[in-house]
This record gives structure tokens, C-alpha cells and sequence, in this order.
């Protein structure tokens, strides 16, 4: 039995739940820096090492490989640990991987580098958002969420402009210009290594503030760990509104614990089916292309690294101004106004980019003001309702592991095509590669029209339930 104090204040911290949320959402940055920073390392890695469009694409998306591990062990070892321990060992692979991207003396040993941070990429994508979403009282639960794409979209930017201005210091620097052997390989002649090494910073942030923060309250419920539960409850929304929520947690994992099968059973599998749509869709809509080879489009198009390098950085402003506006009105104006009509414009504009480079007519400044039209459309839409969606719609009990599925399906979706653009754009042309992004981005607005539910203003126990109406 929970014990009442002789003393309590019927009101929560919202400077608790700000930390928390603030904390989780910090493996965002991370995920954004890392798939992010590869983009300005790409064509010197290619020079150096001498590598064919086949290893570019691989170099490119080995992260990815690694990021399908850890979505899929994520949740079996948040639900079994914790989510907190599992984000710490997130936080410790990241910085285990700029450190070796950082020193990497050949490709051979770059790459599995690569891959441990994609590991972290992984987990990250899958328990900070679902520790967030444990964490968020249902009016606000979708603009918290949101602070987790919005975080990585932050993650993205200080990439672009970290890559930015190390390349200009290697430009601006001759290599006598002080310091040792060392510090003139990674600062000038190979500054990509400074590049991969500046994650380091962030993951040492990540890791020691998760330390100061708690395990998320319905975890520790669904493990028995009712008054440490119910504490953290209490001192993020007051008394009353701790014992409702502790009383619709344990109608919710009253029932015996989820397994994979469930996932399979009618009204859940509906659920996982929408998860897996949006993860897969939101890959197609060419996104990360354009994170990963962005200044390889724009040098398509006829900028200079340096030029190619400083409009990213004006397409990354262009996402989080977007990402900061959707995370603005997702909770006024629901989930499903932002998703549908959001990704009509990005249909629409990734058929003007296709014939723009159909017509050879990317010269000049309209290629760049199309591509940010294009990220904006994005930003305001499925890149900041995906993280909400898959870390509401799915039961207590099975949380974890339907998260798992899901971001499985999008990391596998990212590997495919940013392993396979270098080479297809190669032999089908660029326009072809937009043309195809604008025809899935179609067939995914009507998918979303279709199936996507509002859960706007819905606890995660009310949306359980709407699911499990549609078992009946």
C-alpha cells in the first residue's frame, strides 16, 4: 500500500519534468550529429581512400547497419533494464565511435567505428522518445516528444556548422601553422577526422546528465516498483493526478506481459502496422539522402564543396525553424493536419526539384530555395509527428518491443536507400532518384490519410484502448 505523507503539495515540478525531457531528448542531438556530420566527409574519404561509388554508398550508410542492431535489441533491454541504463550505454557508444572515426588509420578500420555509433543511433531512436513519452502528461505529451525530433534536428545543424567552419580553419591554415604532426593531419590535411571527433562533446554531455535524472515511473510500476513509481509520478504532476495516472498504469499492465506474438493479434497489429508505415514512408520521403549527400547534390547542381557546405547549414536553420513551429501547434492542431497536409507539399516539391534537374535548370539560388521548400515541408510534418506517433500508440506492456519493430523497419529503410543512392543516381540520373521519392511520398499521403488515428490530448492508456476496440 502506498503511504499518503502527513504533508504534500497537490501540484507537480514543471522544472522536473523540463529537466527530465531535456536530458532524454539530448540523445536526439546525438543521433542527428552523428548520421549528419558524415555529409561533410564524404567526397575527402572518397579521395583519400580512393573508393568506388559501391563503397562510397557503404561508407555512407555503415552507420545504418548498426543502427538496425540497436533499434532491435533496444527495447527487449529497456524493457528488461531500464530505459535510463540503456540510453547511459548509448550515450558510451557514441563517444567510443567519434573517438575511433577520429583515428581510424584505414577505411577497413573507419567503418566499424561507423557501425558502433549506429548501434547508439539505434537505441537512442527507440527509448529516448518512449522516455520521454512515459514521462509527459497527455495535453502537452506531443510538443515534449516533439523537443526529441526537434533535438535532432539541433544535432544536424551543429554538424553542418561544425563541418562548416573546421573546413574553412583547414582552408585558412597552412600546414606549419603551429602545433604538432598530429594537430596538422586531423586540423588540415584530414580534417574529416576533426569532423568525426567533435561528437565526442555531446556524448560526454549525454552521459553525465543522464545521471542525474530517474528511470522512467512506468517502467518501475510495471516492474513492482510501485512507490519509487509513484514518487516520480507525484513530484512530476502533484498527488492527485499521480494516483489517476498510477490507477490507468495498473489497468494497463494488469494484464500478462506482451510478447512478440501479441504485436500479430488484430487491434495491436493494426497499431504496428501504422508504425512500421510511418517509419518506412518517412525513409522515402529522401530525407536522409539529403542529410547524407547533401553537398553531393548541391556539387551535382554546381557548388563547390565550401558553397555546398554553407547552404546546408541554410537548409538546417530552414528545418529547425520548421521543427520549432510543428512543435508549436502539434498539440493544438492535432497530429494528423501536420502529417497529411505537410507531406502533399513535400510530393509536390520533390517533382519540381526532379524536373529542375530533368531541365538541367539547377543553376543558381532556385535549386538551394526548392530544397529548403523541401526540408520545411518535412520539418512541419512527418519528421516531427513520427517520434510522437510511435511513442504513443502502443500498449505498456509491449511498448518497447513494438518501438523496436518499427525503428527497425526505419533504420533498415535508411540503410537501403542511402546504400543504394550513390549508385543508382550514377546510372538513372538524378532527376529519377527525386522523381521516385516524389511517388512514394504520394502513396504515403494516402497510406496516412487512411490509417493514422488523432491521438491528440489522449493519455497512452485511453489510446491503448481505442486499439483494443479494434480487436473486437
Amino acid at each position: 500500500m502506498l503511504k499518503r505523507p502527513a504533508a504534500i503539495e497537490d501540484k507537480g515540478s514543471g522544472s522536473y519534468l523540463a529537466l527530465v525531457c531535456f536530458v532524454a531528448s539530448l540523445g536526439g542531438v546525438l543521433f542527428g550529429f552523428d548520421t549528419a556530420v558524415i555529409s561533410g566527409t564524404i567526397s575527402m574519404v572518397e579521395n583519400q581512400f580512393v573508393l568506388d561509388k559501391i563503397a562510397v554508398g557503404w561508407f555512407g550508410s555503415s552507420a545504418l547497419i548498426g543502427a538496425i542492431a540497436g533499434s532491435l535489441v533496444a527495447g527487449l533491454l529497456g524493457d528488461r533494464y531500464g530505459r535510463r541504463p540503456v540510453l547511459i550505454l548509448s550515450a558510451m557508444l557514441f563517444f567510443i565511435s567519434a573517438l575511433g572515426s577520429a583515428i581510424s588509420p584505414t577505411f577497413n578500420l573507419l567503418i566499424p567505428a561507423r557501425l558502433v555509433g549506429g548501434v547508439g543511433i539505434g537505441i537512442a531512436s527507440v527509448l529516448a522518445p518512449m522516455f520521454i513519452s512515459e514521462f509527459s502528461p497527455p495535453k502537452i505529451r506531443g510538443r515534449l516528444v516533439a523537443l526529441y525530433q526537434m533535438s535532432i534536428v539541433i544535432g544536424i545543424l551543429l554538424a553542418y556548422f561544425s563541418n562548416w567552419e573546421l573546413l574553412g580553419f583547414s582552408q585558412n591554415h597552412s600546414p606549419d601553422t603551429g602545433g604538432s604532426g598530429i594537430w596538422n593531419q586531423v586540423m588540415v590535411f584530414e580534417v574529416w577526422r576533426a569532423m568525426f571527433g567533435a561528437e565526442m562533446l555531446p556524448a560526454l554531455l549525454f552521459f553525465s546528465l543522464l545521471l542525474v535524472i530517474p528511470e522512467s515511473p512506468r517502467w518501475l510500476i510495471k516492474e513492482g516498483k510501485e512507490e519509487q513509481g509513484f514518487q516520480i509520478l507525484r513530484k512530476l504532476g502533484g498527488e492527485s493526478i499521480a494516483r489517476a495516472e498510477l490507477a490507468a498504469i495498473h489497468e494497463s499492465v494488469s494484464e500478462k506481459r506482451g510478447t512478440f506474438t501479441e504485436l500479430f493479434k488484430p487491434g495491436i497489429r493494426l497499431a504496428l502496422i501504422v508504425g512500421i508505415g510511418l517509419s518506412v514512408f518517412g525513409q522515402f520521403t529522401g530525407v536522409n539522402i539529403i542529410v547524407y549527400y547533401g553537398p553531393d547534390i548541391l556539387g551535382n547542381a554546381g557548388y563547390n564543396l565550401d558553397n555546398a557546405l554553407k547552404f546546408q547549414v541554410a537548409i538546417g536553420l530552414i528545418n529547425f525553424v520548421f521543427t520549432a513551429l510543428a512543435l508549436w501547434k502539434i498539440d493544438n492542431w492535432g497530429r494528423r493536419p501536420l502529417l497529411i497536409g505537410g507531406m502533399t507539399a513535400v510530393f509536390i516539391s520533390l517533382l519540381i526539384i526532379g524536373a529542375m534537374f530533368s531541365f538541367s535548370a539547377t543553376q543558381g539560388i532556385w535549386i538551394v530555395i526548392m530544397l529548403g521548400i523541401y526540408m520545411a515541408s518535412l520539418a512541419f510534418s512527418i519528421n516531427a509527428v513520427i517520434w510522437v506517433l510511435l511513442g504513443e500508440i502502443y500498449p505498456n506492456r509491449i511498448r518497447g518491443r513494438a518501438m523496436s519493430v518499427a525503428t527497425f523497419a526505419n533504420w533498415a529503410t535508411n540503410f537501403s536507400t542511402a546504400f543504394l543512392f550513390p549508385w543508382f543516381v550514377s546510372r538513372a540520373g538524378m532527376n529519377t532518384g527525386f522523381f521516385a521519392f516524389s511517388g512514394v511520398c504520394f502513396i504515403a499521403t494516402l497510406f496516412f490519410y487512411r490509417m493514422v488515428p488523432e491521438t491528440k490530448g489522449k493519455s497512452l492508456e485511453e489510446i491503448e484502448k481505442f486499439w483494443n476496440k479494434k480487436q473486437r
